[in-house]
C-alpha cells in the first residue's frame, strides 16, 4: 500500500524503456509524465514543475547527459526530487549526482518496488520541505532577502541545495 502519492517525470533517451516503466508506474496508480531527453525534461518542469513530485532520470543521454540535466534543474526547480538511473553504474558518478542535489541513485535494471520505495521516501522529504517553505512565506514583515536567507537553509540544512546559488531559489509556491 502506498503511503505517498507521487507525480513522476521519468526521462531516458531509451523511448521503450520510458513508455514501459510509465506504463507499470500507472497500472499502479501513480501519475507518470515522459521526457526522452534532458532539455525535454527541462522544458516539462518549466511549463508544470508543481506538479512533478519525482524525476527519474537516466544519466547517460547524448547531446544533455544526466548530470548536466541535474545540474540545471535544481538551480531552476529545487523541489521536485530526482533519482538517478543508469545501466552504466559507478561510485563516482553517484557521488556526483548526490553533490548536485541528487535525492537518490539507483542502478538499471532496477525492481519496480525499489523505484516506487525511493520515491515516496524523497515525495515525504519534499512535501517537509514545502510545508516548512510556505511557513516562511508566510511570515508578514520579513525582507525578501530574509526570506530568501530562511529558504536557503531549508535546503541545506537536509542535504539538498549543494551547488545552488541563491538566485536559484526563486522557484514556483509548493503544492500541498
Amino acid at each position: 500500500m502506498r503511503l505517498e502519492p507521487c507525480n513522476f517525470l521519468l526521462v531516458d533517451d531509451e523511448k521503450a524503456f520510458v513508455d514501459t516503466l510509465a506504463k507499470r508506474l500507472r497500472q499502479r496508480g501513480f501519475s507518470a509524465d515522459c521526457a526522452y531527453s534532458g532539455q525535454a525534461a527541462l522544458d516539462q518542469l518549466d511549463e508544470k514543475a508543481d506538479l512533478i513530485d519525482v524525476v527519474l532520470l537516466d544519466i547517460q543521454m547524448p547531446e544533455m547527459g544526466g548530470i548536466q540535466t541535474l545540474k540545471l534543474l535544481k538551480q531552476k526547480h529545487p523541489l521536485p526530487e530526482v533519482i538517478l538511473l543508469t545501466g552504466h553504474a559507478s561510485v563516482a558518478s553517484a557521488v556526483e549526482a548526490l553533490k548536485k542535489g541528487a535525492f537518490d541513485y539507483l542502478t538499471k535494471p532496477c525492481d519496480l518496488s525499489d523505484v516506487i520505495s525511493k520515491a515516496e521516501q524523497a515525495v515525504s522529504g519534499k512535501k517537509e520541505r514545502a510545508a516548512k517553505i510556505r511557513e516562511i512565506q508566510a511570515i508578514p514583515f520579513i525582507s525578501d532577502r530574509e526570506r530568501k536567507k530562511r529558504i536557503e537553509e531549508i535546503f541545506k540544512h537536509d542535504g539538498h541545495g549543494r551547488g545552488r546559488t541563491s538566485a536559484s531559489l526563486e522557484f514556483e509556491a509548493p503544492r500541498s
